[in-house]
């Protein structure tokens, strides 16, 4: 009956020209209103905007990297095909990943757990939580504080010119990746299971990535150059290593068999400041260096320019080279901290030796790169017994002393012999960049020549520059920019406003530690709390909660480092912290060393610039959970640290409870033993000592 009624309806004609058009504008505009209604309500950018503004309740940003070149990305996308190409998957249930990189396999399950929407949003925020333990009367995990909150400057890995490998994945490679996996796995796989091999290289026990050849144990690079495969074994020990002494008696006297050389033996016969006494290495309190010794060496300096006071107004130094310690012991003895730069052609690797002894010291190289400094922050460069040709090459390499060194800082170089050729260049150098020449004279005892200059400490004297050149730096040149980044021949100005960092000179020591310079602003109130804060940590729980013998502690490292409050906290301890700043973290690595610390920028996606077994103990506070989409392959960090930490040597890891189970299984699968580990309110700590255990 319908079908019969349907046939009756007649048929309309065809609709007219304007009837067409206006059932196209209704539909246009009804689907207008819908798409508007179901589309996101803000594209990309202001979703980035909008986070941004919540900057006030975030403890620490998301830091930004910049992309670099096409050559760059080219570069980095070759290293991950290598990567890839020595990944082999098995058709097994459940499938696994295996990746080998230096003879480890590491299987790894591919099924990835998703994280809830609300910490996926939170990434990169350090949200106030509290998670509070007691051991005894320790309380192990404090408030955490909103330490980062708004950077004083830039991210210090970025590089303009892009022409070099900063270790992380450029920005553009994280975007893209971000679109295709949006919900991000766990740092650390819980199913993964690790096994581990020693490392093949001809360095053996000595092996430095990054700066050694693979193939051949006598050759460094020239400069910083990374493995395009992951460190993924483990560096042998030394045969019959032995635990350091305690300090101070490990200041004089080391095991020999630790810190064995080829050609240690035959540089210990030719020098009288180190001997080899059965299995010890000693330094005889009486020998130096220096002939007549270190103290008549520093007494000297200070007697020709009386404004140098050690241990007073000068605090932090850079000694250039390492030819031995009683430079850094001596001035260790006068309060002033002395960081070592040993220079990667030192064939007997007495920098090794130093550290050894309890003396800082990094591996680096004088090239085309700055060193992993910020600008302004040295009180003093040392150069003894030099032989660097600074005025070459346009004086490229003393204009990077003029960019680290404090305005009005002091440059001294020391030499037995000099030449004509050098003198007249660095005469010619010295006024192009208008530094003070203060002392130029003999030291009868050492039998050195001792120069000491002084930057200047404002712009008024530049204006008597004959010569242009070397030019002024760009305005849009940041100076604090260190990490794989190009040394330009030109120079900086000296900060004059009262609100600039390098202005004013900090004040003497100690006071320096807890005077906060007016430069600082609102963060003087932020730099108190964080002191409050790991002052009761310390005092409360690591000195005498976790079972650390202290006098075995002498070698320490902040492996993310903030303001510098780890290491205020330990000033009364007979230690010294080595502070680094992540270069994917806010700069705060200036107000480090203006509170009379010191430290690096560095990269933890890469091996750290210094010997195998170099420290005591490892503080990581929240670092893994900041490397989450930045390293390929977040397992290198706790092999890195294996490597750099000696046995029986300890390390404290403070993070999400997430991170911290499965970084237990990991440290077990490096027989580390675990002293303690707890985790309450999705915080935790794991306290951790090195074994002698290799695979």
């Amino acid at each position: 009956m319908a079908v019969a009624k349907l046939k009756q309806i007649p048929r309309k004609g065809p609709l007219g020209f304007a009837a067409k058009v206006g059932i196209a504008i209704v539909l246009g505009l009804s689907f207008a209103v819908v798409w508007s209604t179901l589309s996101p309500t803000s594209t990309e950018e202001e979703v980035a905007t909008n986070r941004n503004s919540f900057e006030g309740e975030i403890l620490e940003p998301e830091s930004k990297i910049p992309p670099g070149s096409e050559e760059r990305n080219k570069e980095k996308d070759a290293s991950l095909e290598r990567i890839k190409s020595n990944t082999t998957v098995a058709v097994s249930k459940p499938e696994e990943e295996k990746l080998k990189g230096n003879g480890t396999e590491v299987k790894v399950n591919e099924e990835r757990e998703e994280e809830d929407k609300k910490e996926e949003e939170g990434e990169g925020e350090n949200k106030e939580e509290q998670a509070e333990i007691k051991e005894g009367d320790a309380q192990i995990l404090e408030e955490t504080k909103d330490e980062n909150e708004n950077p004083i400057e830039e991210d210090v890995n970025t590089n303009p010119q892009g022409d070099e490998d900063d270790g992380g994945e450029t920005d553009n490679n994280r975007k893209s990746q971000n679109k295709k996996n949006k919900k991000v796995g766990p740092l650390f796989d819980p199913s993964a299971q690790y096994h581990w091999k020693q490392c093949g290289m001809k360095s053996g026990h000595n092996y430095i990535p990054c700066w050694d050849f693979e193939s051949d144990a006598h050759q460094r690079h020239h400069e910083r150059s990374c493995p395009h495969t992951p460190v993924m074994c483990l560096v042998s020990l030394p045969k019959g290593y032995r635990e350091p002494l305690p300090w101070p008696e490990r200041e004089s006297k080391i095991w020999y068999g630790n810190v064995v050389h080829p050609k240690l033996s035959s540089f210990a016969k030719s020098h009288s400041w180190l001997k080899i006494s059965g299995d010890h290495l000693e330094f005889p309190k009486e020998q130096s260096e220096f002939k007549g010794g270190a103290n008549q060496y520093l007494d000297f300096i200070e007697e020709v320019v009386p404004d140098l006071e050690w241990g007073k107004n000068i605090r932090v130094v850079l000694d250039i080279g390492c030819i031995g310690a009683s430079f850094s012991a001596t001035l260790l003895e006068k309060s002033v901290l002395v960081v070592t730069l040993a220079l990667a052609n030192d064939q007997t690797d007495l920098a090794q030796v130093a550290l050894e002894r309890g003396m800082p010291a990094i591996l680096g190289s004088l090239g085309s790169r700055r060193l992993p400094f910020p600008s302004g922050v040295f009180d003093v460069i040392h150069c003894g017994d030099c032989n660097i040709a600074w005025h070459h090459d346009g004086g490229k390499l003393l204009l990077e002393m003029n960019r680290i060194l404090r305005p009005g800082g002091y440059f001294i170089s020391s030499t037995t012999h000099g030449d004509v050729e050098t003198e007249q260049g660095m005469r010619k150098l010295l006024a192009s960049i208008s530094w003070l020449i203060l002392a130029h004279k003999t030291n009868d005892e050492s039998e050195m020549g001792v120069r000491v200059y002084q930057r200047p400490a404002s712009n008024d004297i530049f204006t008597l520059r004959r010569s242009k050149n070397p030019p002024f730096c760009k305005e849009d040149e940041k100076p604090d920019i260190a990490w794989y980044t190009p040394i330009n021949t030109c120079l900086h100005r000296v900060p004059a406003a009262i609100e600039e960092r390098g202005s004013d000179w900090p004040a003497e020591w100690p006071n320096r530690l807890f005077t906060y310079p007016d430069w600082l602003g609102d963060l003087q109130g932020r730099l108190h709390a964080d002191q409050d804060h790991w002052k009761a940590v310390v005092e409360k729980s690591y000195l005498n909660g976790l079972g650390i013998d202290w006098s075995t502690i002498r070698n320490v490292m902040d492996m993310k480092a903030v303001y510098g409050g780890f290491a205020a906290a330990l000033a009364s301890q007979k230690v010294w912290v080595m502070n680094v700043v992540p270069v994917h973290a806010p700069n705060t690595l200036p107000i480090i060393f203006e509170r009379g610390l010191f430290g690096v920028y560095h990269d933890w996606c890469e091996p750290f610039s210094t010997y195998p077994r170099s420290y005591d103990l490892l503080h990581a506070d929240h670092l893994f959970s900041r490397l989450k989409n930045r390293c390929k392959h977040p397992i290198v960090i706790v092999v890195e640290m294996d490597r750099i930490l000696r046995p029986g040597g300890w390390a404290i890891i403070r993070d999400k409870v997430e991170i911290v189970n499965p970084l237990e299984s990991i440290l077990k699968s490096l027989n580390w033993e675990i002293r303690m580990t707890y985790g309450k309110d999705k915080e935790g700590i794991i306290v951790a000592q090195k074994t002698t255990w290799r695979p």
